[in-house]
């Protein structure tokens, strides 16, 4: 997420782990590689983002986001509730929904 512009600028959905983590720097555009990345000090993410651009902490903005997610998108909910078979379907949800909260801000 673009702290000034709240835009997500990146998006990987996996597990917690450093694969995962390579795979959410690898989203990135180019322009935002040498930004600072505050995370919540994961050891998947000491592997992938290095030196001062790391910052532990400062999540707030992400965490409010991913809450937001879980409440707008009914597949993130509970399994039973609804689902996707796929792992694509789910993924595409996800994406539309971050495209959609993009265009929605100023």
């Amino acid at each position: 997420m673009d702290r000034h512009s709240r835009r997500i600028v990146g998006c990987f959905i996996g597990a917690r782990d450093e694969v995962s983590a390579f795979g959410l720097w690898e989203s990135l555009p180019a322009r935002y590689l040498d930004a600072r990345c505050h995370t919540d000090g994961l050891a998947a993410y000491k592997s992938v983002v290095f030196g001062g651009l790391h910052v532990i902490g400062g999540t707030q903005h992400i965490e409010r986001f991913n809450a937001t997610l879980r409440l707008r998108v009914a597949h993130l909910v509970r399994r039973s509730l609804s689902f996707s078979r796929k792992q694509a379907h789910l993924e595409l949800l996800i994406w539309m929904f971050i495209h959609r909260y993009n265009a929605s801000l100023r």
